[in-house]
């Protein structure tokens, strides 16, 4: 699909860096400054729905966004991780792993939400620095999973 920003960013993502690449799948780190170390599981081939997978597609897109949900606990240490495929803006199979924190610009609400607050400049860079241990980590993770 030619207008679609995810089958269009394939190999040079908006917003963010490609740390891991599959046949099928690859996992971006996006550059958010609210959130660091919020990432994505992202089906390579232009798919709107996760019923139009194979039963094995689903299995194997869904042990990846547990691997980066692993990853990202292990190094953020967030007080929650939530994980999101909503799709609505973008008809393309991704999701959302972004790690959360009592005092992130968006608690409780969604990461899409009003900021409720404002995070200090010191924490933010404190979890830009953890978020580079991210690539490293979720390699490893999905380097287990063979």
């Amino acid at each position: 699909m030619t207008n679609c920003v995810l089958c269009k960013d394939e190999l040079k993502p908006e917003g963010g860096q490609i740390i891991w690449r599959g046949d099928d799948c690859r996992v971006t780190l996006i550059n958010d400054p609210d959130l660091p170390g919020f990432c994505r599981v992202i089906w390579n081939r232009h798919v709107a729905e996760m019923t139009d997978l194979t039963y094995g597609e689903r299995d194997h897109l869904m042990t990846l966004v547990f691997a980066v949900e692993e990853a990202v606990r292990h190094v953020m240490h967030p007080d929650k991780v939530n994980i999101a495929a909503l799709g609505n803006m973008v008809p393309h199979i991704h999701w959302h792993v972004i790690p959360r924190f009592k005092d992130d610009a968006f608690f409780p609400g969604s990461a899409w939400s009003n900021k409720t607050q404002e995070t200090s400049k010191s924490i933010l860079e404190s979890r830009k620095q953890k978020a580079q241990q991210l690539p490293a980590a979720i390699k490893a993770v999905i380097a287990n999973l063979a």
